[in-house]
């Protein structure tokens, strides 16, 4: 399994301070850990990309739906190759958004 990091702030002591997320930020954590975690339940993905449950499942079920990710096996998800697409746009639209001008 790889290692992958959602954006957060820690704080002192080491506690993790989440930040607001726009939709996209929420979608790329989203595609991103099922992509590192690789044939992963869905707690799993709800619980590597910080969010709960009801708002896991709000995005979760549009990405099944458009078919970024898709049912492998009873209860195991992975990430299609329209998936991995969408993920190589958002990389690319987020490092247009945090270049310094």
């Amino acid at each position: 399994m790889g290692e992958f990091n959602v954006k957060s702030n820690k704080n002192g002591n080491g506690t993790i301070l989440r930040k607001d997320r726009s939709r996209w930020e929420i979608v790329q954590d989203l595609l991103k850990v099922t992509r590192a975690e690789s044939k992963v339940k869905k707690t799993r993905i709800m619980q590597k990309a910080y969010l709960d449950w009801r708002n896991f499942q709000r995005y979760f079920d549009y990405l099944l739906e458009e078919g970024f990710i898709a049912n492998c096996d009873s209860n195991c998800y992975e990430l299609t190759k329209r998936g991995e697409e969408l993920i190589k746009r958002l990389d690319q639209v987020d490092e247009m958004l945090n270049r310094k001008v």
